[in-house]
């Protein structure tokens, strides 16, 4: 049977968490941080501080579970290491039917609707969705046919998407503490501000889902050349260089516009005043890049997805899954599974999130709800570890699981907060209650039981 190959380094891992954390979200989310403390610098770089710590506890968790596990997907391993093989597939189902897809297809749709942008067309325009899917295939195209390729392309985009941000954090910073607009903004809040913000924790959740993406690197540890060694240093490094980056980027913007400007009109105001009309356009394409890598990356996750679960022997057409074509080291009818659940996941934010809401009761935000179910699946892992690794000291057995697991919990939390799980009335249908959370759990459950019925199931031949 061919086995995948050893063919991914370093500066590749670490491409994978930088390259998957950092997409569309730093470039708007300033504007958020800022409505949210009303326009007070200080505060919102407090915010991208903290929630970057968390991150970066939870990395150096994974860091540490992937010094002792290896075998085909890393979070998966762990899964399976702390909470028993059951626990682990019911992770993978959940990762490879609902998370993949659902934030893969909503990447596809973000990076169509700012190359849509450079021409003026509708964000939910036909133009855009029909773009949304070819962008989709592309990536899927490009994963299943040249891995290596893909993997080029990771580091590319990542090179790339980082050209804007530090430019701004260095440019930004030098034009406005010679003009004192980034003086003006820290000394004092914006106190004609529209919509006064509520503070620290508000921002900090505006932050929290422009940090979600990172685990996604630990799909490939089965193709990492010394995985025990590469992984844990692309977890490490990759989240201290999205950090900074965050950071310095927030300031640099800062320093390009007042926070007035900021709030009402968002970063790109700051690109604009300081390079000229040109600067939105560029803007946009780098963004567009910035989306293009980011795809690439949960694209290489979502591909791999069937493949971990039918190399442990589990789950349906076991053997069929488990096939890997011997002129690409691909997994491809792994990925053909991808490609199908990316696309229905399309289909359904579409007409969840950009129309009048073609499911009723079960329109809910696909991009960000099912992160909520991630990281309340780390938590189990977390108290598992603490219990099992009886070999470990103080501060890696307890102290550092235990900071993780309250990490996961507060964004677990942070999640429900920004979504609301109590029923609320919608703008455009008054009188009618929805309940985003409920029916999106709905969901969940039925495709987990589904999992739960096809756990076992093997086609005669294997048998």
């Amino acid at each position: 049977m061919e086995t995948l190959q050893k063919r991914y380094g370093l500066p590749t891992a670490i491409c994978m968490v930088v390259g998957t954390v950092i997409g569309s979200g730093v470039f708007f989310k300033a504007q958020n941080v800022l409505q949210a403390t009303n326009g007070d610098m200080p505060t919102g770089i407090l915010a991208w501080i903290i929630t970057g710590v968390l991150m970066i506890i939870c990395s150096l968790q994974f860091a540490m579970m992937a010094t002792k596990y290896e075998k085909v997907n890393g979070v998966v391993d762990y899964a399976e290491a702390t909470c028993g093989k059951s626990y682990a597939y019911y992770l993978a189902w959940f990762m490879v039917n609902i998370y993949y897809p659902a934030m893969t297809s909503v990447l596809s749709w973000v990076s169509a609707r700012y190359f849509g942008v450079l021409f003026g067309w509708s964000l939910v325009g036909p133009e855009v969705l029909a773009l949304s899917g070819f962008f989709l295939i592309g990536s899927y195209t490009l994963n299943a046919f040249s891995p290596k390729l893909a993997g080029k392309f990771q580091v590319s985009a990542t090179v790339i998407k980082l050209i804007p941000i530090f430019l701004m954090a260095i440019v930004g910073t030098i034009v406005g503490s010679v003009n004192g607009t980034l003086g003006s903004n820290f000394a004092s809040a914006a106190v004609e501000a529209v919509g006064g913000g509520n503070g620290l924790f508000a921002a900090i959740v505006a932050t929290a889902f422009a940090y979600e993406g990172w685990i996604i690197a630990t799909s490939i540890n089965a193709e990492l050349k010394n995985a025990k060694r590469t992984l844990p240093l692309a977890l490490v490094i990759g989240s201290l260089v999205v950090v900074a980056a965050y950071v310095f980027y927030f300031i640099g913007v800062a320093g390009g516009a007042t926070t007035t400007e900021l709030i009402e009109n968002g970063a790109p105001t700051a690109f604009t005043n300081i390079f000229g009309g040109v600067g939105g356009m560029i803007l946009n394409v780098f963004i567009v890049i910035s989306c293009l890598g980011t795809l690439n990356g949960l694209m290489v996750a979502t591909t791999r997805g069937m493949y971990s679960i039918a190399s442990r022997n589990e789950g349906p057409k076991q053997e069929m899954f488990r096939e890997i074509d011997k002129h690409t080291n691909m997994v491809t009818n792994s990925a053909v599974w991808g490609l199908f659940m990316c696309s229905a996941w399309l289909i359904y934010f579409y007409g969840a999130n950009l129309t009048n809401g073609w499911f009723g009761l079960f329109n809910f935000d696909s991009s960000e709800l099912p992160i909520i179910t991630l990281y309340a699946m780390y938590i189990p892992m977390m108290i598992r570890w603490m219990v099992k690794e009886k070999d470990l000291g103080f501060a890696k057995r307890f102290l550092l699981p235990t900071l993780s697991l309250l990490a996961c919990v507060f964004m677990v939390f942070a999640a429900i907060y920004a979504h609301g799980i109590t029923p609320y009335l919608t703008a455009k249908e008054a009188g009618e209650f929805k309940f985003p959370v409920l029916f999106y759990l709905v969901v969940f459950a039925v495709i987990m039981v589904i999992g739960a019925l096809v756990k076992n199931s093997k086609t005669k031949t294997e048998e």
